[in-house]
């Protein structure tokens, strides 16, 4: 059945975009004070199980030093410099945990799109801790969430969990089976790599009644030609130049 996209159209990825440290709390902070009441974030496991922001299983981008998050405890996880990186503005900013994210989104209402991104071989755990946090968090009046993820396995376990929190698979190119995945995890939409999807494959998507959601756009053509193939949402680092109400 053919529905109406029921989600934000434009969301400000990894929180602040190209503006803040991602997955940080001052990129949350970034992204409201850009106007936007919609962010796309990553959340992987500690080694002790808690759910925690960030892109890259190993240390050394975001964060100083070797390492893994999966091999760390959450406590030194949250003590890490997230900010530095970034620029000295950002000095200290630390690596939050979900649950201190999630709490600042409902404070300031902000719908979340939340990227279940499992270490190796922990595809199960993390989406199961990440959707029994987010059920445990939920009240009345807030918004539902969106789960999504690379991970077939992830967003199966989120689905046993949470049923009714709705779920989008993601994916770089569009897989032949990508009818029969989406069927399998119940999910409400496709999230697809802007580079490589074409109008074919956006018309294709919407006539099988899905959502069509797009990452990472920075330009304003390219997110108006996407608008234009039917595309229903996207995220975006320039959430300077393409801003929440655009259209």
């Amino acid at each position: 059945m053919k529905t109406a996209w029921p989600f934000p159209r434009v969301v400000a990825h990894r929180g602040g975009g190209a503006l803040g440290p991602e997955n940080t709390l001052a990129a949350m902070q970034c992204g409201l004070a850009h106007g936007f009441r919609a962010v796309e974030f990553d959340v992987m496991l500690s080694q002790d199980g808690v759910p925690i922001l960030m892109h890259d299983e190993q240390f050394g981008r975001t964060v100083a030093g070797t390492g893994t998050v999966p091999t760390t405890n959450a406590s030194v996880l949250t003590s890490m410099d997230a900010g530095s990186w970034f620029g000295q503005a950002f000095a200290g900013e630390r690596v939050p945990a979900y649950r201190q994210v999630v709490e600042f989104c409902q404070q300031h209402r902000i719908w979340m799109n939340v990227e279940i991104k499992p270490a190796l071989g922990a595809e199960q755990a993390t989406g199961t801790a990440v959707a029994a946090m987010t059920l445990d968090m939920l009240g009345a009046g807030q918004a539902i969430p969106l789960f999504s993820s690379f991970s077939f396995e992830a967003l199966m376990a989120a689905k046993r969990v949470a049923p009714d929190i709705p779920r989008g698979f993601l994916v770089e190119h569009i897989p032949a089976d990508w009818k029969m995945k989406l069927l399998e995890l119940d999910a409400v939409a496709l999230h697809v790599d802007h580079k490589h999807l074409t109008a074919s494959d956006a018309a294709a998507i919407k006539e099988a009644g899905v959502g069509l959601f797009c990452y990472t756009v920075n330009t304003v053509e390219r997110a108006r030609e996407l608008l234009d193939w039917g595309v229903d949402g996207f995220c975006t680092d320039r959430i300077d130049l393409i801003g929440p109400g655009f259209a």
